[in-house]
């Protein structure tokens, strides 16, 4: 089977890295379509994986602008589909589901954002979808007899144990120190079309955090925007292809990224996120109140930023040996509870569409294969 694959943001590319190198291993070709986003060409030159760059030079703001470059590359994905005999597209945008419809191949989409947050994308696929793939935390209403639930998270694609294993000398070539205590502070850019209008870690608050944490540990902070003078003492800049191994030794992570406060969350790590998409995103919300992995803390909310300098100083001041040992111990039960979900994905993609059958009609025992 000939597989195309879209990534429009490096997130994606996490999640598609082992189900492509499995489809591979399996005999189908795979090609990866993506858009110029941050390092994700570097990612995928990287890992050696074939890739086509379909929108090097993307117009910026206007809607008009993106729905031009959102037509520019289904056309040149069209043409991408005929030249290489696709079979079936997969990936976490419009984009597929529109190529696939036109050409009358297959796709199964995929998101991990409920329909509160992505709209948008639940309106633009409607018309066409066939199969929208989504953990079983996700809430989609429109579209719920196209939607196919699983057990487990975008980041178990990836940081489940069958994958990843934290390499010590990663981490200790940036200076860090790994059997002292670290805490990992990330700035997101917040510039997302989702992102209007949310709010984030600003210098206030930045400062605040500075002044609690100090006494408990080294802080460095990772950004995606400018920093002010006073936090470049605290500045690391760590290659993207480390970051995991980096917040796997790390003693708590705090940012306003939901990706990142995931990823802390399945590899066992204490998060505290601060943002407006507190009590909006399903995966989340069940990180944080099912498994305890973590804490949401709505920027705008009254008095948020008291109950922020609360948490991070009640987790910060715990005995580090207890601290690790309470959140290891979550994070077993949560794996028990969820699948390797890259295992799952190359399962449900060779077997599509098939698949959609078994998946409805899921047991204990079928969600066990996906261990």
């Amino acid at each position: 089977m000939n597989i195309l694959i879209q990534l429009s943001h490096p997130a994606h590319f996490h999640l598609y890295k082992n189900v492509a190198k499995n489809m591979m291993a399996d005999g189908h070709q795979v090609l990866f379509v993506i858009k110029s986003k941050d390092i994700l060409e570097t990612l995928l030159q990287n890992a050696g994986l074939p890739y086509v760059n379909i929108n090097q030079h993307a117009h910026r703001g206007s809607k008009i602008g993106i729905l031009w470059d959102m037509l520019v590359r289904e056309w040149r994905m069209v043409r991408l589909c005929r030249k290489h005999k696709i079979d079936l597209l997969t990936g976490s945008t419009p984009e597929v589901a529109h190529v696939a419809w036109l050409l009358g191949l297959r796709v199964v989409n995929t998101t991990e954002d409920d329909e509160e947050v992505i709209g948008a994308v639940i309106k633009a696929i409607r018309p066409v979808i066939h199969c929208l793939l989504v953990p079983d935390s996700c809430e989609i209403k429109s579209i719920k007899k196209q939607t196919y639930q699983y057990p487990g998270y975008h980041e178990l694609a990836y940081l489940h144990p069958n994958h990843f294993t934290a390499d010590r000398q990663k981490v200790e070539k940036y200076g860090i120190d790994t059997h002292k205590p670290y805490i990992l502070i990330r700035f997101a850019q917040l510039t997302a079309h989702h992102d209007s209008g949310i709010k984030g870690i600003n210098t206030e608050v930045a400062q605040r955090l500075v002044d609690i944490l100090s006494p408990y540990g080294r802080i460095y902070i990772t950004s995606e925007r400018p920093l002010e003078p006073q936090f470049e003492q605290y500045r690391i800049k760590i290659n993207l292809l480390d970051m995991h191994d980096v917040m796997a030794y790390a003693s708590l992570y705090i940012g306003d990224s939901q990706t990142m406060a995931a990823e802390a969350g399945v590899l066992g790590v204490p998060f505290v996120r601060f943002n407006d998409f507190v009590g909006r995103i399903g995966y989340l919300r069940e990180l944080e109140d099912k498994y305890e992995l973590g804490y949401g803390i709505k920027a705008s909310a009254e008095g948020s930023i008291e109950r922020l300098c609360q948490k991070v100083e009640e987790l910060a001041a715990m005995p580090m040996e207890q601290r690790k040992k309470l959140f290891a111990a979550r994070r077993e039960k949560m794996l028990s509870e969820k699948i390797d979900c890259a295992k799952y994905l190359t399962w449900f993609i060779e077997n599509y569409p098939q698949s959609q059958v078994e998946t409805k009609q899921a047991d204990a025992v079928f969600w066990g294969r996906f261990k």
